[in-house]
C-alpha cells in the first residue's frame, strides 16, 4: 500500500475517501487510532492508503480534484 494523504483534518479526509470510492478506488485510513489515543491534539496525523497499483489513478484523481500536496 502506497500513501496518498496525510492529515489532520477528519473532513478533508472523509471527502477525499468518498471521492476515491466513486471512482472504484478503495482507500484504507492508518493511524486513526493511535491519533485518537494521543488525545486528537494534531501530533500524529492520519494517512489516507491506497493499494499500489491504484496509486497513480488515485494521484490523478485527486490532483484533478484540486488537492494540493
Amino acid at each position: 500500500m502506497r500513501e496518498v494523504v496525510r492529515s489532520n483534518d477528519p473532513v478533508r479526509l472523509s471527502f477525499l475517501t468518498a471521492l476515491l470510492a466513486e471512482s472504484g478506488i478503495e482507500a484504507v485510513m492508518m493511524d486513526l487510532h493511535a491519533s485518537i489515543m494521543e488525545g486528537s491534539i494534531g501530533a500524529l496525523e492520519r494517512r489516507l492508503m491506497v493499494l499500489d497499483e491504484d496509486y497513480e489513478r488515485a494521484r490523478a484523481l485527486l490532483e484533478e480534484a484540486g488537492e494540493d500536496w
